[in-house]
């Protein structure tokens, strides 16, 4: 099968699934429902569009794995996180402004973005499938996954168990990997995806969907990933700002010494 017939089942599958999510979010009365699709959004993708391929099956095989794991990691991760809370803010405003329909809203303005986000952001996936072979390129790949995948699935365990303990509430946290980015979830996230971006690049098509990692990078780093939160902890954290001030945004770095005024 050529690539234009696999992207083409890849989006179909991407919007059934995205449609059933939304009907389970209306039958659980949470719309946060979409945020643990989201990884096996992408772990279904690569299910799909494994055997379809015709690259080595060692090539698959790694891609497939890479993305599986992330995915799936990061869902279970999420879904435990919102298990305990009430609905995500974010969607309980959307309701409150969307009138007499508010899931008409959200399935639009929510779980059809998400979509089409998703499906261009796991081009990389859907096109290693037909690479020549791993390759320097791709074992640097590799390598980066492992990078951010480590950074992200570290971070959260730091992050979550900081807020399990009761002495911690209203403080930032800024041991661990947190002492050398605001953001290393974030930072790995981004990590994993440029990792696959590389398995895709041993052709030059595979190579082209260079602005799948970077949608992925910019959403992170400056669109609704770090911004919307760093704006919520600084009302809510009194030392958010001098965590900000000494802490790199998003790339690890040693933190600054700040000088006294």
């Amino acid at each position: 099968m050529g690539l234009g017939p696999l992207v083409a089942i890849t989006a179909g599958v991407v919007l059934v699934a995205v449609t059933v999510t939304f009907g389970i979010a209306r039958l659980r009365g949470r719309y946060d429902t979409i945020d643990t699709f989201w990884g096996l959004g992408f772990a279904l993708v690569a299910v799909v569009a494994f055997p379809l391929g015709s690259g080595p099956l060692v090539l698959r095989l790694v891609t497939a794995a890479l993305t599986v794991g992330w995915g799936v990691r990061l869902a279970v991760h999420l879904h435990l996180r919102n298990r305990g809370g009430g609905e995500d803010p974010r969607y309980q405003r959307m309701v409150e402004r969307a009138g007499d329909n508010p899931g008409a809203r959200i399935f639009v303005r929510v779980y059809l973005v998400q979509a089409v986000i998703l499906w261009f952001v796991s081009l990389p996936v859907q096109f290693a499938m037909y690479g020549t072979g791993l390759g320097v390129l791709g074992w640097i790949g590799v390598a980066v996954w492992v990078l951010g995948f480590t950074f992200e699935s570290v971070g959260d365990a730091q992050l979550s168990r900081f807020r399990a303990d009761p002495g911690n509430r209203g403080k930032v946290l800024d041991t661990g990997l947190w002492r050398y980015t605001r953001h290393p979830n974030y930072f790995g996230d981004a990590c994993v995806w440029w990792g696959l971006y590389l398995l895709a690049c041993s052709t030059w098509p595979g190579a082209a969907t260079i602005l799948s990692p970077i949608a992925m990078t910019f959403t992170l780093a400056r669109g609704t990933g770090k911004p919307m939160l760093e704006k919520s902890m600084a009302r809510t954290r009194p030392g958010y700002a001098a965590y900000v001030e000494r802490t790199s945004g998003f790339v690890p770095l040693p933190p600054k010494k700040l000088t006294r005024r």
